[in-house]
C-alpha cells in the first residue's frame, strides 16, 4: 500500500510546470464536459477537501469531505493487464536500453506506448471513460465532482513518483524494476553470444592482452561516445543515501550527551545535501569552479 501525502498548496493557475505524463493524465480530466463540475472539483482538491488518498494495489482509496458531515468514500481503477500483456510489454522495454535507463532513473520515456503497443494495450487511458470510479455521494453523473477532485490531486502522485501509474495497471515498481533487470540480462547474454564474447577463448590460441592490465591508469578512462539519452541525471530519492543506511551512530560522547548523536547526523546530512546540490549544478554544467 501506498499512501500520498495531501497537499493544499494547488495554486490558483494549476499544478504548474509538470513532467509530460503528468500532463497527459491532466488532459483526460480536463476533456470533462461538465466545466462547472470541473471548477468545483478543482476548488475541493485545492481546499483541503480530499482527506487521505491511498494507492492499495491496482485501486485508489480516497475520502472527500462534501457537505455532508463524513466524508464520500471514492476509488478509482485502472483495467490491469495480464502476465500474456506484461510478456509482451516487458519483451519491449528490454530491447532498449534507453527505456530501462530513463524508468531506473525515475522518469517516464514520452514513447512508452510504444512498449505497451507490443501487447495491444496502453499505459494511459485513452480516454476519460477508462478510468473507473465509484463514489457514495449521491450524484447519479460520474464522475462527480469528488471524484475529479482525487484525480487532479493524483496528477501531483504521478509526477512524484511514475511508477504509480504501472501499478495501477499491475506491475509495481519493485516488480516492474525486477522483471526488466531479469530480462536486460537475457538480451545482452544473447547479443555476447552472437559476437563471440560468450565463447570461452581456445587454451591453444594466444589472445590479445587489454590495454588497461599493461596500464592501470586506463581503469579510469572512457573515450568512446555516450548516448544523451542513456544519460540521465537525477538527484538521490529521499531514504537512498549512505547516511540513512548506516542508521544510528555510536558516538563517543553518547552517554554525556544524549543529543550528539541526533545532532551530528543532522549537521552531516545538511553538509552532504550542500554538497549534492553542487555536484548537480556542476554535473548540469551550472556549476563553479572553486572550493
Amino acid at each position: 500500500m501506498t499512501v500520498s501525502p495531501i497537499t493544499t498548496q494547488l495554486g490558483d493557475e494549476g499544478l504548474g510546470q509538470q513532467p509530460w505524463w503528468v500532463e497527459q493524465w491532466m488532459e483526460l480530466i480536463n476533456t470533462y464536459r461538465f466545466k462547472k463540475r470541473l471548477e468545483r472539483a478543482w476548488d475541493y482538491a485545492r481546499s483541503g477537501n480530499v482527506t487521505s488518498i491511498r494507492f492499495e494495489g491496482r485501486r485508489v482509496h480516497a475520502r472527500v469531505q462534501g457537505r455532508e458531515a463524513d466524508p464520500y468514500k471514492v476509488k478509482l481503477w485502472l483495467d490491469v493487464l495480464n502476465d500474456d500483456d506484461w510478456g509482451y510489454v516487458l519483451e519491449a522495454l528490454s530491447q532498449k536500453a534507453r527505456w530501462s535507463a530513463q524508468l531506473l532513473a525515475g522518469v517516464m520515456p514520452q514513447d512508452i506506448e510504444r512498449a505497451f503497443a507490443a501487447s495491444g494495450k496502453r499505459l494511459f487511458p485513452f480516454k476519460l471513460q477508462e478510468v473507473r470510479s465509484e463514489c457514495t455521494c449521491p450524484d447519479k453523473i460520474n464522475p462527480c465532482k469528488h471524484v475529479s477532485a482525487v484525480f487532479y490531486l493524483m496528477g501531483e502522485r504521478f509526477s512524484e513518483d511514475p511508477f504509480v501509474l504501472f501499478q495501477l495497471r499491475g506491475r509495481t515498481r519493485a516488480q516492474l524494476l525486477a522483471d526488466l533487470a531479469k530480462r536486460r540480462q537475457k538480451v545482452l547474454a544473447k547479443q555476447a553470444r552472437a559476437s563471440g564474447r560468450g565463447k570461452l577463448p581456445d587454451p591453444g590460441s594466444p589472445h590479445p592482452v587489454h590495454p588497461a592490465i599493461k596500464d592501470p591508469n586506463r581503469w579510469w578512462r572512457y573515450g568512446a561516445a555516450l548516448d544523451p539519452d542513456l544519460v540521465v541525471i537525477t538527484p538521490a530519492l529521499e531514504g537512498d543515501t549512505g547516511l540513512d543506511a548506516a542508521g544510528p551512530l555510536p558516538l563517543a560522547e553518547e552517554p554525556r550527551f544524549p543529543e550528539a548523536n541526533h545532532r551530528f547526523l543532522e549537521n552531516l546530512k545538511a553538509h552532504s545535501q550542500r554538497l549534492a546540490a553542487l555536484a548537480m549544478a556542476r554535473a548540469m554544467g551550472n556549476g563553479r569552479d572553486g572550493g
